[in-house]
C-alpha cells in the first residue's frame, strides 16, 4: 500500500490518500482503532451512512484506519458557503441523530441504551453526491440518546458564541433550528446537558476559546430548549 499526499488534518488525526477509492487515517496518539472500526461495521450493516471500511490489512498500524473516500463539502463548509441554510442543516442534523437512535446497542444489554456518535456536528457530516455521511466515530459509545443529542447541540453552542471565522450567527441560527427539530424526540434534559458539559469540560482537546465559552454555551442551549 502506497501512502500518497496528506489530505487534511483534524485535531487528534490526519489523512493521507492511498491508491483506489480509500484514504488513510492515522492518529497522532496511541489510539486504537479496533472498537471504531467495530461500530462502523455494525452501523453500516444496519443501514446507516458510515464510510466503506477498506480491504482487511490495509492498516500498517494499529493507530490507522483506512476507510472510503469521500467527495464533497462538508456540512460547515456548506454553511458558511450559503449553499445550506440553517432550516436544512437543522433538520438533517436531527434526521441523523434520530436515525443513529433508532438502531439497538451492540453491546449494552439496557434496551433504552442506543450507540452514540457524541461528536456529531457539521464538521463531521460530509454531504457526498449520494446523501450525507457521518464521519469521525473515534468518540462512540452507548447510552441514553438524550445525552447525543446535548452534545451535538452543546458543540454547536460553543462554534456560535467562539466562531473560529465568520458564520457565528449562521451556526447559532443552525443550533436553534436543531434544538427545535429534536424537540419531538425528546429535545434535551436538563440532565443530559449538565452530563455533555461534564464531558466536554474533560477533554483533553478542547480549544483555550472553546472552554471559556462552555458554560455560556451550555447556557445558551438551555435558554433555546425552552
Amino acid at each position: 500500500m502506497r501512502i500518497g499526499p496528506l489530505l487534511g488534518s483534524g485535531r487528534t488525526a490526519d489523512v493521507y490518500a492511498l491508491d483506489g477509492p480509500w484514504v488513510l487515517r492515522r492518529h497522532r496518539c496511541d489510539a486504537d482503532t479496533v472498537d471504531e472500526l467495530a461500530v462502523m461495521s455494525y452501523l453500516s450493516a444496519s443501514g446507516f451512512p458510515v464510510p466503506r471500511i477498506g480491504p482487511p490489512g490495509d492498516a500498517p498500524q494499529p493507530t490507522d484506519l483506512v476507510i472510503q473516500r469521500l467527495t464533497g463539502p462538508t456540512m460547515a463548509e456548506a454553511l458558511l458557503a450559503g449553499t445550506l441554510g440553517a432550516r436544512e442543516g437543522g433538520a438533517l442534523l436531527a434526521r441523523l441523530l434520530r436515525e443513529l437512535h433508532a438502531i439497538p446497542p451492540r453491546l449494552s444489554q439496557d434496551p433504552e441504551d442506543r450507540i452514540l456518535h457524541l461528536d456529531l456536528h457539521p464538521e463531521n457530516v460530509v454531504l457526498t453526491p449520494g446523501g450525507a455521511v457521518v464521519i469521525d466515530w473515534c468518540t462512540a459509545a452507548e447510552g441514553p440518546p438524550a445525552l447525543d443529542r446535548a452534545m451535538s447541540s452543546l458543540i454547536l453552542a460553543q462554534v456560535a458564541l467562539a466562531p473560529p471565522a465568520a458564520g457565528g450567527g449562521r451556526v447559532r441560527d443552525l443550533l436553534a433550528e436543531l434544538l427545535s427539530r429534536l424537540a419531538d424526540d425528546g429535545g434535551v434534559p436538563a440532565g443530559s446537558l449538565t452530563a455533555a458539559t461534564a464531558r466536554r469540560a474533560a477533554d483533553p482537546r478542547l480549544t483555550a476559546r472553546e472552554r471559556v465559552v462552555l458554560d455560556e454555551a451550555a447556557a445558551l442551549v438551555a435558554r433555546l430548549a425552552g
